[in-house]
């Protein structure tokens, strides 16, 4: 046991190691950009507007998601069974209660948002409650709730927020494009490069860093919910039921698509290099062998639900 606990703590280092390496290439990509296109003051005006914009996104983001969902809060009294189960699951993390919402979406589907523990919220579509068992539904939520203990919700804001400067950077190069720019060491083909890879490069670090956390958060949710197999076996179930689903909600906002446990936006739309999550064939492979080296080799479900089930279930 307690070389799995110095393993895993080693692991979960790493990870943040990583995420800061990515996050570091981030900004030293945005600093060189902003120089490039219009030198110290195009730089330091972009990253003013995006960082005012981003500002009001870290204390409002969850709101506008949620919004952007339809989603709808519950409590106890509305869906006992599933505000019960996050409740459960909270306790055995050590964090703060969150707030409980459920989507009407057929795509089986959850995520984690807010800027902190103490202001976090956790979301899973109609579709998912339906189409999990409980144990099912129980890794999924915990998945959910490592990404709050990790404060990933955060570090994903953090990184949108120098995206989307660097993408305020590109827009500004279209406009310096026909000034001599004495600060622009590479003059035309420096602002074409700012304007055609910056967005690129910004992109594919973003998802880079939400891939990471990840598995990160699959290792800390199964052993918060206890069962490495109930995670295994809803990433199963979820990939195979968002790769057939729409999410018309996704599709219009592709860039919440990293909040999602499985990717809501359809593979055959999008370049796998571009994906925000790592593939699922991978995670469950690194869940089932979380689970041999803990000793628990077989997953029984106790309750599955039903394919058709009603859209009011137990869940609430």
């Amino acid at each position: 046991m307690a070389a799995r606990t110095g393993r895993g703590f080693g692991e979960a280092r790493m990870n943040y190691f990583r995420t800061a390496i990515l996050l570091a290439a981030m900004t030293a990509l945005f600093l060189t950009v902003g120089f490039m296109v219009g030198g110290e003051q195009g730089m330091l005006l972009a990253f003013a507007l995006a960082a005012g914009m981003n500002l009001f996104a870290y204390w409002n983001s969850d709101k506008m998601v949620l919004r952007m969902y339809g989603a709808r809060e519950v409590d106890a009294r509305s869906a006992p069974d599933f505000h019960g189960l996050v409740a459960e699951l909270a306790r055995r993390g050590d964090l703060p209660m969150p707030r409980v919402y459920i989507i009407e979406n057929d795509q089986p589907n959850a995520f984690a948002t807010g800027r902190n523990p103490e202001n976090a919220a956790v979301a899973a579509t109609t579709g998912l409650l339906r189409m999990l068992s409980r144990e099912e539904v129980a890794g999924v939520m915990a998945h959910e709730l490592a990404h709050i203990r990790n404060r990933d919700t955060l570090i994903m804001t953090v990184t949108a927020t120098l995206a989307g400067a660097l993408g305020m950077l590109a827009n500004f190069a279209l406009f310096f494009s026909g000034r001599n720019n004495s600060n622009n060491p590479l003059g035309a083909i420096g602002t074409l490069l700012a304007v055609l890879l910056a967005p690129i490069a910004a992109a594919l670090v973003q998802f880079a860093i939400s891939r990471s956390r990840e598995y990160s958060a699959d290792r800390i949710g199964a052993a918060i919910c206890g069962n490495p197999l109930w995670l295994a076996s809803a990433l199963e179930k979820i990939t195979y039921g968002a790769s057939r689903i729409d999410n018309e909600a996704a599709e219009r906002n592709p860039a919440t698509a990293h909040l999602f446990i499985v990717n809501p936006l359809h593979a055959h739309k999008r370049d796998s290099l571009f994906s925000t999550h790592p593939s699922t064939e991978n995670r469950v492979a690194a869940l089932r062998k979380l689970a041999a080296e803990s000793g628990i080799t077989v997953y029984q479900p106790a309750r599955s639900a039903p394919a058709a089930a009603p859209r009011r279930g137990p869940w609430g």
